[in-house]
């Protein structure tokens, strides 16, 4: 007799890598969609500085430190924030770089952030280090995904860390008793030797669970960085902080939902 399963395979393998690691790194499901973002970041920066982008997008972002210094990068960073934002189809081609993968991971009826973020680290910038963290530490509801995707090739400290499932919560569990008192700085001293270094090539993405800890450090390479970030949810999971239609918005309704929403209960049968 036929194997009959809930999930389709597909699914239930990335089910299994997320929950086993925290995340899944897989190839872009739309490369096109991935071409246009990057070339509109780059674009929307160069406008911010008055340049041009050049015949090469890939050697525009990853030489952006020779084209910016530290003090100006965060009035072109939010430039570029913006200038991507602007565009009415960013959130849907954002979406489509990972669209199978989050619907096996968190479902096909959706929330997605309203605003899609955009990170620039220069090599050697000390100002651009994000302490290590978990997202639900400030107000983020632990249903959430995070989709980070990079523009250029992400590896080692060009790229970011992330604690595996398992010392991860050996860690958090005990959090309060070992580290009260105790710096950013401490807690990754703690946790160095377990973190993982997302290797993220261009043309990849990855889905990971923000109630892992993970942040960067300062980027040793010799190129800039560029990685963007949103976050996903079950439209129906609960919400922390941050709140649907404030910092979210659904995206994938279900026709049976959309009519739920919009039914009333017959009136006037109410007892006295």
């Amino acid at each position: 007799m036929t194997e009959f399963t809930f999930m389709e395979p597909t699914a239930n393998a990335a089910a299994e890598k997320f929950l086993r690691d925290g995340y899944v790194i897989q190839p872009a499901e739309n490369m096109d969609a991935l071409d246009a973002i990057r070339t509109c970041a780059a674009e929307s920066a160069a406008a911010a500085l008055g340049t041009d982008v050049g015949d090469d997008v890939g050697t525009f972002l990853n030489d952006f430190h020779t084209h910016v210094g530290v003090d100006d990068l965060n009035r072109v960073r939010l430039a570029a924030i913006d200038g991507l934002n602007r565009q009415p189809w960013l959130r849907a081609a954002y979406f489509a770089l990972a669209r199978d993968a989050v619907y096996a991971v968190v479902g096909n009826e959706l929330a997605m952030q309203r605003r899609v973020n955009l990170s620039i680290q220069l090599p050697d910038d000390q100002s651009s280090i994000l302490p290590v963290h978990a997202d639900v530490w400030s107000g983020d509801s632990p249903y959430e995904i995070v989709l980070w995707v990079p523009l250029v090739d992400c590896h080692d400290t060009k790229s970011m860390y992330l604690m595996p499932p398992e010392p991860d919560r050996a860690v958090q569990a005990n959090m309060g008793a070992d580290f009260r008192g105790s710096s950013e700085e401490d807690l990754f001293a703690a946790i160095k030797d377990d973190v993982q270094w997302m290797n993220v090539p261009y043309g990849n993405v990855l889905v990971f669970s923000q109630t892992l800890m993970h942040g960067n450090r300062v980027n040793e390479e010799r190129e800039t960085r560029w990685s963007m970030n949103c976050r996903f949810k079950s439209l129906f999971s609960p919400y922390a902080d941050k709140r649907l239609g404030e910092f979210f918005e659904p995206i994938t309704m279900r026709p049976a939902t959309e009519m739920a929403l919009a039914y009333d209960l017959p009136k006037g049968f109410d007892r006295d």
